[in-house]
Formats: C-alpha cells, sequence, structure tokens
C-alpha cells in the first residue's frame, strides 16, 4: 500500500483563499496575530528587535503556491541588471 501524504487545509496569509497542502513541504510565515505582522515588523514596514513575547504568540501561517510564484516574479524583477562591461582600450593581444 503506498504511503498516503498528510494534506492540511488552511487559508493563504496573503490572498485569503482556503487551499490544501503538505504541512512539510508548504511555504510559512511566522506571523504575531496580535499586530498580523512578522515579530519584529512595524506597521512604517522598518525592522525593530521582535520581543520574546512576540515570537512566543507567533503561529506559522502558510502561503498558497499561487502567491509564493508571484513573490517570486516580483522579486526577480526587482534584482538589478548586471553593470554594464566597457572593453579596455587598447585591446590586449594586438
Amino acid at each position: 500500500m503506498p504511503q498516503e501524504r498528510e494534506t492540511a487545509t488552511g487559508r493563504c496569509f496573503v490572498c485569503k483563499r482556503e487551499f490544501t497542502f503538505d504541512p512539510k513541504e508548504v511555504v510559512t510565515f511566522l506571523i504575531d496575530p496580535q499586530t498580523g505582522f512578522p515579530p519584529g515588523f512595524t506597521a512604517l514596514g522598518t525592522m525593530r528587535p521582535a520581543t520574546p513575547e512576540a515570537v512566543a504568540r507567533s503561529r506559522d501561517e502558510p502561503l498558497c503556491p499561487d502567491c509564493h510564484e508571484r513573490a517570486e516574479r516580483y522579486g526577480a524583477r526587482l534584482d538589478p541588471p548586471p553593470p554594464p562591461q566597457w572593453p579596455t582600450w587598447p585591446p590586449s593581444g594586438n
């Protein structure tokens, strides 16, 4: 008998859609339910040291594959292109 994979159902942290996932393979974020942000993030988007209380009350929230793919595409667009390379003058080898 083939081994069945464990599945769970949850809401995506970003888009709030319900989806079924393998808890061992899903991408998760540690989120503080009191603030709705990861511990240490502020409402202004800055970072501060996370308090032990915030980390203790935080829980892992799943991210659906669609949102994960969109985040990867967005991150790839933010990567700057490599700097231009100019040939040296006079050309070597002459």
